[in-house]
């Protein structure tokens, strides 16, 4: 599997307020709250990651929640503007209730590419999906109290693009990626890769005249694919580099390295490695429960946490 993009990695999105953020993802959704640490390039926020047990590849959607007051973002063209998740067959019943019982807003079930789904937004307006994979989906889901394996959210599905054109950034997802179109419904264009078997889907949506997008609270910040070490990593900079576009040097993130490049259609992607993961700085029983700091920010833990707010 080296030198291979191995389906999402994470997606990181903007939120508002830090406390409605994390109640809503480990509460009402029941993800587990893996990691509670800040924004490497503003250390006065936080960067909050939702994923699985373990915070598996493919499960870790990620927030950099800036606090009331911020500008809410525009959906539009040039960016990721739904997230796909995949829940168990039957399960959309429950979801339904419970999205009445906590006033989320929701749709009626609905169905694409032969897979009945329902969309609904989280408190800042990011839209969501919980859909009922039509191949089976085997990950093991975080449980709560409330919610079990038989409903709970394995992890994504599919993530969706919005593009006035989908042809550079299908040119990406095809030429350098290895992904391969696998369905389409009118302007919905489905890839997928066959490197793995979940995380595995971007849809691209042509909108011709689609305004241009804006990113901020509520919105898709950048949708991460996986590699599996540096090496695999570094293969694809020099790929992206000799396409002509401009990708960062390699960045440390502490729980895994990264390379960044904007899309042709103006999507920020992200590639990102398996290594080091989120045991790093904390044991697996523990995750999330302290603040973890990257040893560049660690001298000024007590400046930083006297600006955070605190977090039950």
């Amino acid at each position: 599997m080296e030198n291979t993009i191995l389906g999402i990695h994470h997606i990181t999105a903007i939120a508002g307020d830090a406390q409605r953020n994390f109640n809503f993802y480990s509460k009402i959704l029941g993800l587990r709250f893996i990691k509670k640490t800040v924004n490497f390039d503003d250390p006065g926020t936080y960067h909050f990651y939702f994923g699985d047990e373990i915070g598996s590849a493919g499960t870790i959607l990620t927030f950099f929640p800036w606090g009331e007051g911020i500008q809410q973002g525009r959906k539009g063209s040039g960016m990721a503007t739904e997230i796909g998740y995949s829940v168990p067959v039957g399960s959309l019943d429950f979801w339904i209730k419970r999205f009445e019982q906590y006033n989320v807003i929701y749709n009626k079930p609905a169905e694409k590419f032969g897979e009945k789904y329902v969309t609904f937004l989280d408190p800042d307006g990011l839209k969501l999906e919980l859909i009922e994979s039509k191949t089976a989906d085997t990950r093991k889901a975080w449980e709560t109290d409330e919610i079990k394996a038989d409903v709970a959210l394995k992890g994504f599905h599919n993530i969706t693009l919005t593009l006035n054109n989908i042809k550079p950034t299908a040119a990406i997802l095809t030429d350098i990626f290895g992904y391969t179109l696998v369905e389409q419904e009118v302007n919905r264009f489905r890839y997928a890769t066959f490197a793995v078997e979940t995380a595995a889907i971007v849809d691209l949506v042509e909108l011709e005249s689609e305004k241009r997008g804006h990113v901020a609270n509520g919105s898709v910040h950048h949708v991460a694919f996986r590699v599996n070490n540096d090496k695999s990593l570094m293969h694809f900079r020099k790929s992206i580099n000799e396409k002509g576009y401009n990708i960062t040097p390699q960045i440390d993130r502490q729980y895994f390295h990264s390379l960044y490049f904007r899309e042709p259609g103006g999507v920020l992607f992200e590639i990102a490695t398996d290594n080091p993961g989120f045991t790093v700085d904390e044991t697996l029983e523990n995750l999330g429960k302290d603040l973890k700091l990257p040893p560049q920010h660690e001298s000024k833990r007590k400046e930083i946490e006297a600006i955070l707010v605190k977090i039950n």
